[in-house]
């Protein structure tokens, strides 16, 4: 299903938050906001929900940290039980390098491939969007015209200090 959105292009990050913000207050639908790095406040203007995504870092990593402590100490006290200097199977100091390494091992890695799958970036996916520069030195607020007028929304825009305001269809 095919969208109709105005975009407009500004200069800076305070510009695109500013016109975010206003957007947002005004009832129009933001379609996304596409910068060339993270800006922060973006989040916030857009009316965007908190992350979850480092509860699942947290999760990962205690997956990480069992699997590591379980594995040594099934290995160390009932799989290959060795008597080392009279120490006891289970001497957990021993286990704290390979433990933490896991631990972040898991973390890191499983982090990045659940907000691979959660933002459906994949190897061949085509873009829903494409402008010239928004990845190198433009700011792009697109906002959804669905129910609103593209004159409207263009007045707003440039309102708001856009320097290009274009109409597009999206998938």
């Amino acid at each position: 299903m095919s969208k109709r959105i105005v975009i407009g292009v500004f200069q800076g990050e305070r510009e695109i938050v500013a016109a975010t913000e206003a957007a947002r207050m005004r009832g129009f639908s933001i379609h996304d906001v596409y910068t060339p790095f993270a800006v922060h406040g973006l989040d916030r203007a857009m009316g965007l929900r908190r992350s979850r995504l480092s509860l699942v870092c947290f999760l990962l990593g205690l997956t990480g940290l069992t699997f590591a402590l379980g594995g040594q100490l099934w290995t160390h006290a009932w799989n290959w039980p060795l008597n080392i200097g009279g120490k006891s199977y289970t001497a957990l100091p021993a286990l704290i390098p390979i433990t933490f390494e896991l631990t972040v091992l898991f973390a890191a890695l499983g982090t990045v491939f659940v907000l691979f799958l959660r933002c459906g970036l994949r190897p061949g996916k085509r873009p829903r969007f494409s402008f010239p520069g928004v990845t190198d030195d433009r700011f792009v607020l697109a906002i959804e015209a669905e129910g609103e007028t593209p004159e409207r929304i263009s007045a707003f825009l440039k309102q708001h200090q856009a320097t290009d305001i274009r109409e597009m269809t999206v998938q």
